[in-house]
């Protein structure tokens, strides 16, 4: 089998768009949910938390043919991108167009500015709201089709559109794709744009956190006193390569992947299973050839919601035992849904490169329903780590688990 490492990394997010600023928000206890004043002409809708990419702009050198085709799901996916290939050192090489990489790129759903227009077509019988990029800025595989055409890629294409996995199973699909000799490098993650249709949709099932008048104190993943996640946007990608030709040109080598697996629950579309969350967790252990107790840390799904919470620490204890450190980072930036995956994986190569890894923000009493592990609370923990897990649940019963290795 061909080896897969990592040799970019990138990403935009509500606390920054490069690893330094994250961090010291992380080491700070600063949190990136806001109270949306923007959404309280929804007078139905419970919550009013969210993270959002406040300020983000695209970059002056972006051309208006390339702008006009992408919505904000887009804008942000090629953002990242764009930021993870000149990482790699692949900015302007003719490797990213010359048929050897290609692009796994996920999201939920496309941008719904568009999604309304064609909504008040179907109501109100009046289309002069469509236009000719209207669909192609509202389907589902924009943004990955974006990212194709941004970079001229010849390479495969592999949208990924499992709404919480989406992230993380664009990377996974990206790896086997490497793996077993259908590319040579690949940009893989995920990204998703702030919409309050996200809210309203976790609202309907009492998962939103209703905790408006103290944005700071909420979402609260594994902790007793949590009453609900928090939404946000941003993506991140990396660049995965094999390794001999990461090598022959000379590529920084961040870490390598060596393990991924991905199930489904096959019972129940939004209550989590947690017999196929360890069964997806041992799958991606054997797939790496490693036993449990050669990994490090854990980078919990961690959303803050009961049922999700208890399930997946239940499961992990089972798999890795009680003494394994795991923390979630949407203590601090909110569910990003589509770029969850893909976030979580870029900071867990960053944590266990620079041997310092985040805590879960706002978990004071670890909920006694949940499994017994070693939860990372308070300002972070140095550890010696050399594997880290990432591991995300979707609904429609669809979970992952990556594993990745410090590169030596």
């Amino acid at each position: 089998m061909r080896r897969v490492v990592v040799t970019g990394m990138g990403g935009v997010s509500a606390l920054g768009n490069d690893w330094d600023s994250i961090e010291a928000a992380f080491r700070g206890g600063k949190s990136a949910v806001r109270y949306m004043t923007e959404w309280d002409r929804y007078v139905d809708m419970g919550t009013r938390l969210a993270a959002p990419c406040d300020g983000f702009e695209v970059p002056e050198t972006w051309t208006r043919k390339q702008v006009r085709g992408m919505g904000r799901v887009s804008r942000l996916a090629v953002r990242a991108a764009e930021l993870t290939v000149a990482n790699a050192g692949l900015a302007g090489s003719e490797l990213v167009s010359d048929g050897s990489m290609g692009v796994a790129c996920g999201s939920c759903i496309g941008s719904t500015a568009d999604l309304l227009d064609f909504a008040q077509m179907l109501i109100h019988g009046d289309g002069r709201q469509v236009n000719a990029n209207s669909y192609i800025r509202m389907m589902p595989h924009t943004a990955a089709a974006n990212i194709g055409i941004f970079f001229g890629m010849k390479g495969r294409v592999i949208p990924t559109n499992s709404a919480c996995t989406s992230g993380s199973q664009a990377i996974g699909y990206a790896y086997e794709a490497i793996l077993h000799g259908s590319q040579t490098r690949m940009l893989a993650g995920g990204a998703e744009e702030l919409c309050p249709t996200q809210a309203k949709a976790f609202d309907t099932l009492y998962a939103t956190s209703r905790r408006n008048d103290a944005p700071q104190l909420s979402p609260r993943p594994y902790d007793a006193e949590r009453d609900g996640l928090v939404v946000g946007e941003g993506g991140a990608f990396l660049v995965l390569e094999e390794l001999e030709a990461a090598r022959a040109r000379g590529a920084t080598i961040h870490a390598e992947i060596i393990g991924y697996s991905t199930n489904s629950d096959g019972t129940h579309v939004t209550r989590p299973e947690e017999n196929t969350m360890r069964i997806v967790m041992e799958n991606a252990l054997k797939t790496a050839r490693i036993t449990p107790d050669q990994v490090d840390y854990v980078n919990g799904h961690g959303t803050a919601t009961m049922h999700g919470d208890q399930a997946e620490s239940r499961a992990t204890s089972s798999v890795f035992g009680p003494n394994m450190p795991i923390s979630s980072q949407k203590s601090f930036l909110g569910h990003t849904l589509g770029a969850c995956g893909a976030l979580e994986a870029w900071f867990s190569i960053e944590m266990m490169n620079r041997r310092w890894f985040a805590p879960t923000h706002n978990l004071d009493k670890v909920d006694a329903e949940c499994g017994p592990l070693d939860y990372i609370r308070e300002r972070g923990r140095e550890i010696d780590a050399d594997i880290v897990v990432s591991n995300n649940f979707a609904f429609g019963g669809i979970n992952t688990s990556l594993i990745l290795k410090r590169f030596a």
